[in-house]
């Protein structure tokens, strides 16, 4: 069990802090200079669910973030924003943040504290002002007490603002998977036949860049999905390196069950159709990942039918019901 806030040794019951997970290695966020309180906590959550973040008051983070989905926007093959926009990325999960070095399917954002911005200024996603949202927050009788709470005074500045929100999402830890009972040995878990032929199959052939325990090594990469960038030219947007055209982050395959569709057009609707994918489906593009050519040429990985089934069986161990259930991460 994964408890989000516990006591801290040798203080005040009304002292907490925030447990990481021991199979974890350490965190990327400086959580010792910029530690995750419960009253950050739950001022970060109530800002998440706020539709005054929006123009029209209309969307909130939780618009396109669904506890319920692993903080994805289900159903939907990209990001639907105010006035029914359409975004042109499949919303990623938002899970593990402490973890990231770099946000966004391109990478756009180096600290968990701006990450808020890029959505609040987003003409597709809520097309508002951090100015004006800090007025609205201001002027909203519920948020001075929280802000006391988390830090001292009723002052509303923006960065109290986007910490708080930052320490909401960052507490947001998905590490109570099966896979992860059965790495730390808990409850006697085990991998079925089927899910630990899946897991060596998994080591053997995609661990390189999902690597464990977050199931990604961060890195950006072209996996073959097109070699067509008009639409969208990947990372290359931010960096303009011409090695950057077409690729994209490495997800985290965590609660999979939960955020499909996928990759980052969203374009493949099934965990089967992602394994097609790698096994006959890519594209020779122009940067196109060389861990996914063989030395004879061959694109992607041979995989029987079985092979596939087992390789699901296993992915299926990391979803993370708890972490979808969780009542302290949904509106309050």
């Amino acid at each position: 069990m994964i408890v989000l806030f516990a006591a801290c040794k040798e203080a005040p019951q009304d002292e907490w802090s925030l447990e990481l997970p021991s199979n974890f290695p350490k965190p990327h966020f400086d959580v010792a200079n910029r530690p995750i309180t419960k009253e950050g906590f739950e001022l970060g959550r109530k800002i998440f669910y706020d539709p005054q973040l929006s123009r029209d008051n209309s969307t909130s983070c939780g618009s396109c973030h669904i506890p319920t989905s692993a903080f994805t926007q289900h159903g939907h093959v990209v990001s639907h924003g105010i006035d029914n926009k359409l975004g042109r990325r499949n919303s990623l999960p938002v899970q593990n943040m402490l973890w990231e070095p770099l946000f966004f399917w391109d990478g756009g954002v180096q600290n968990l504290e701006l990450v808020a911005i890029n959505a609040i200024t987003s003409p597709v996603e809520m097309d508002e002002s951090p100015a004006n949202v800090l007025e609205k927050i201001k002027n909203d009788p519920a948020y001075p007490p929280l802000f006391k709470a988390a830090y001292g005074t009723e002052e509303v500045t923006s960065g109290r603002f986007l910490f708080a929100l930052a320490q909401f999402m960052g507490g947001l830890i998905s590490a109570n998977s099966k896979y992860d009972q059965v790495q730390r040995g808990e409850n006697n878990a085990q991998f079925t036949a089927e899910e630990a032929r899946g897991y060596e199959l998994f080591k053997q052939n995609c661990t390189t860049c999902h690597q464990e325990p977050l199931f990604t090594d961060f890195s950006f990469r072209d996996n073959g999905l097109t070699k067509n960038y008009d639409r969208d030219k990947g990372r290359f947007e931010i960096s303009l390196d011409s090695a950057d055209l077409g690729v994209f982050r490495v997800p985290s395959l965590r609660n999979l069950t939960y955020t499909k569709p996928y990759m980052h057009d969203g374009k493949k609707a099934s965990l089967e159709a992602v394994l097609d994918h790698y096994t006959g489906g890519l594209e020779m593009s122009r940067n196109l990942d060389p861990l996914l050519i063989q030395p004879n040429g061959q694109l992607g990985f041979s995989l029987s039918a079985q092979q596939k089934l087992d390789i699901i069986a296993f992915l299926k161990t990391l979803d993370d019901e708890e972490f979808v259930r969780n009542p302290l991460f949904s509106e309050q």
